[in-house]
């Protein structure tokens, strides 16, 4: 009989043989689909890589914006349109406005694209132009003009690039290794150019009405960064009421485009750049302090995005106070610091400045006061010559120390202790020898001398404390001792 471990493995075997197969015909599917999708593709036809223009959402939101900006033009200044009362998502103008903001970004994307499909197709004819010109747009318009012209000097460029680069431009097609297009190429190369320069014009014309609708939806926000960078900030993040539910962290980030430069150096990079950064009040920030005031700003513009999505405030009056109040700040941190004050010398020949006693001024005396070994050092005796020693380059005198007449024989550099009254003194010594008063048990009666080896001695007498201490020419053994005294 089986047990249960082996039909556990019986069923895993079973398994293993039948996934190939599955996994086998997935990938061939998968396959098979990645060819006919590669195979489809024509990178010949500008259509088949932009499709943005043949969607029909494109051409509507284009129709809308026009009859818009039509009817404001005729209904002049007058004729402006309120905001609807209500829910900021119910008004139709809010709703156009975030659709159009989603088009002009696809819109770049889509400029972008084709770019690569202008330069792939006339890098044959000019290859240099490439690296000479760098703006998309620039670029189609030079490639729209020049066509198979060879010789660069009958083509105008001066009002398309600056006087430098149409010198550069013109000197490199003299030695270009380009040729002639032929006419199909030449023909694909003129239309993805007049599709850049149209997908230009429909941006602006999005642009347009985006910033005379701006003032209205986001006043306040308006107020702050503009009408253009008020509105791609509300595009990507999905409309008002979204940017206003946004941390200003977030908001601060919105647009930064994450560059990869690769083998190139990433110290002159800009982290957290995003759509802020192109603001008025930015470009008149200097470079030091444009981190600081983008996060400034990334917080402002939560608060009147907050503002604007509820319609507190649709006169936009708090948004100009906000916007003054930035600015201030800003030209507060440009101020420099305030100078040092000199203070001014003491009076001269006037009372010295009376110290308060204590502790804390006894204990510095003591560290930095004058030893005895310091002062019979700078003490000097009357015509005798002091010692010397000589420590490098220094001649360092000795004044009366170690000196025969000073009064001693030698000085013994020690420690000086604070001075004790009598009654912390005599709490210290019966704290050390007890309460009754006994000497030291680290004292002896036993002392060492050259002349008589050990001899007896009172520890008393030598500290000085025995009052009742006679020395010995007033010993009661000596022969100048005697009674002084004789009782009757």
């Amino acid at each position: 009989m089986a047990t249960l471990a082996e039909s556990f493995l019986a069923d895993l075997e079973d398994l293993s043989e039948d996934e190939p197969e599955a996994e086998s015909e997935k990938s061939e599917e998968e396959a098979d689909d990645g060819m006919d999708d590669i195979e489809a593709l024509n990178f010949d036809d500008l259509s088949a890589v932009a499709k943005l223009t043949s969607e029909p959402r494109y051409s509507d939101v284009l129709q809308r914006v026009r009859g818009a900006l039509e009817e404001a033009s005729t209904s002049g200044a007058n004729g402006g349109e309120r905001r609807v009362a209500g829910p900021l998502e119910e008004d139709p103008t809010y709703k156009l406005l975030v659709e159009c903001n989603r088009l002009a970004v696809d819109i770049d994307n889509e400029i972008a694209v084709v770019h690569n499909f202008i330069r792939d197709k006339y890098r044959p004819k000019f290859p240099e132009l490439e690296s000479l010109v760098h703006h998309p747009l620039d670029y189609a318009r030079v490639v729209q003009r020049i066509g198979n012209e060879m010789d660069l000097t009958m083509v105008p460029l001066d009002d398309m690039l600056p006087a430098a680069t149409v010198m550069v431009v013109t000197v490199t097609a003299t030695t270009t290794s380009g040729k002639p297009l032929d006419d199909e190429a030449l023909g694909r190369v003129t239309a993805g150019c007049e599709m850049a320069v149209r997908l230009d014009e429909d941006k602006r014309t999005i642009l347009q009405f985006v910033e005379s609708k701006m003032n209205k939806v986001a006043p306040n926000l308006s107020a702050v960064v503009g009408t253009e960078i008020a509105a791609k900030l509300m595009g990507v993040a999905g409309g008002l009421v979204a940017l206003s539910r946004m941390p200003a962290c977030n908001v601060q980030v919105l647009g930064a485009k994450r560059k990869t430069l690769a083998g190139l150096s990433s110290t002159t990079a800009q982290p957290h750049q995003g759509f802020i950064s192109g603001c008025a009040i930015l470009a008149q920030t200097p470079p030091s302090l444009r981190n600081k005031a983008v996060r400034l700003i990334a917080a402002k513009s939560t608060l009147l995005a907050r503002k604007d999505a509820y319609g507190e405030d649709p006169a936009g009056a708090f948004g100009a106070e906000m916007k003054a109040e930035v600015i201030r700040k800003i030209e507060k941190w440009q101020e420099p610091p305030p100078a040092k004050q000199v203070k001014p010398l003491p009076v001269p020949d006037a009372e010295a400045k009376k110290r308060r006693g204590g502790r804390r001024l006894r204990k510095a005396k003591e560290r930095y006061g004058l030893t005895d070994m310091r002062k019979a050092a700078n003490r000097m005796m009357f015509n005798q010559a002091e010692e010397e020693w000589v420590d490098g380059d220094d001649v360092i005198g000795l004044g009366i120390l170690g000196r025969e007449g000073s009064g001693r024989l030698r000085v013994v550099a020690s420690q000086q202790k604070q001075k004790l009254s009598a009654k912390a003194q005599k709490k210290f010594k019966a704290r050390m020898y007890g309460s009754s008063g006994a000497t030291s048990g680290l004292s002896s009666s036993l002392a060492f001398t050259p002349v008589q080896g050990i001899e007896l001695e009172n520890p008393s007498a030598r500290f000085g404390t025995d009052l009742d201490t006679k020395d010995g020419t007033q010993s009661y053994f000596s022969q100048f001792g005697g009674f002084r005294s004789v009782k009757k």
